[in-house]
């Protein structure tokens, strides 16, 4: 019997709250998890769970063992890391998450450079609109903007970003001086369908949102609203780096910047570990600074 996955199996099962989802997880038939977590029961003389067709939980044996399995499992990992180089040399797979389009605009161009300097590091970059969770291991670094929940995870504000209200110069042309938000209701709307970080905040002037005209369009990402507002299609509310290169060239104008709310903060976050291996120390030290720097050209934009 192999005990330390005796022990992974069980810290599993109780994660996950059962043994059918501990064996998806695992990609293991629940007889075999069954089975190899009742091994381990044998070879301690004692049970560890106690079962029903409902609920799992621990005997008092159980809680005892499972403390000091979670220990063992930790310490054994870290170990395998050190021997493995993580910890000496920057050396392994790491994982960034960070949003999809502020991820292949800011992100990507850095992680191009860093790999250029390590070649023993392999980086996989996830860009989604949505929030991974990184205590549970699913990344080693992640770029998030708006306010962070409370947690243990370690945050490095790195800047902020603006919320912004744009138009194509041909839609206002049609139409008479924007000068208040209220003056928003009289032109068509673009509406995103997709979560956002910006999708409710407070504006200046006492006012709790922003109007908006007839919604002529939704769109499932903020390249297709961008490009939905060059042609003219209607108003959108963007982050501003969604918008910056538009409105460099032009081909949208910003609307009622005396109006904007407060600026969303802009963090990269790890999970607290005692140690760092060199992988993501050596990727932190390099991102933040650039990182930074991407956010005060995106807000002299």
């Amino acid at each position: 019997m192999d005990r330390l996955e005796a022990m992974s199996l069980l810290i599993d099962t109780l994660d996950e709250g059962s043994f059918s989802a501990a064996a998806k997880k695992r990609g293991v038939p629940v007889a075999t998890l069954t089975r190899k977590i009742g091994q381990l029961e044998q070879h301690l003389g004692a049970a560890l769970l106690v079962r029903s067709t409902r609920t799992l939980s621990l005997t008092d044996a159980g809680q005892r063992y499972l403390a000091g399995a979670r220990q063992i499992i930790t310490q054994v990992s870290e170990v395998e890391r050190e021997a493995a180089g993580e910890f000496q040399e920057p050396t392994g797979r790491l994982v960034v998450s960070a949003p999809r389009m502020f991820g292949r605009l800011h992100v990507l161009p850095i992680v191009r450079d860093f790999l250029q300097l390590y070649e023993g590091i392999t980086i996989d970059l996830q860009l989604s609109d949505s929030n991974v969770d990184l205590a549970a291991g699913a990344a080693d670094i992640a770029v998030r903007i708006g306010a962070l929940p409370d947690s243990n995870l370690v945050a490095t504000r790195l800047g902020t970003m603006r919320t912004v209200v744009v138009a194509s110069p041909a839609l206002l042309d049609r139409h008479t001086k924007i000068e208040h938000p209220d003056d928003l209701k009289s032109l068509p709307s673009i509406k995103l369908t997709l979560p956002t970080p910006n999708a409710t905040h407070e504006v200046r002037k006492g006012q709790s949102d922003w109007p908006e005209g007839q919604v002529r369009l939704r769109v499932p990402s903020t390249e297709a609203a961008v490009d939905a507002a060059e042609a003219a299609l209607g108003v959108v509310r963007l982050l501003h780096y969604q918008a910056a290169a538009a409105l460099s060239a032009g081909r949208l104008q910003l609307l009622l910047a005396a109006f904007e709310g407060e600026p969303l903060p802009v963090h990269i976050l790890h999970a607290p570990l005692p140690q760092l291996p060199q992988k993501t120390r050596r990727f932190l030290d390099f991102a933040n600074g650039r990182l930074r720097a991407s956010l005060m050209s995106v807000g002299k934009a």
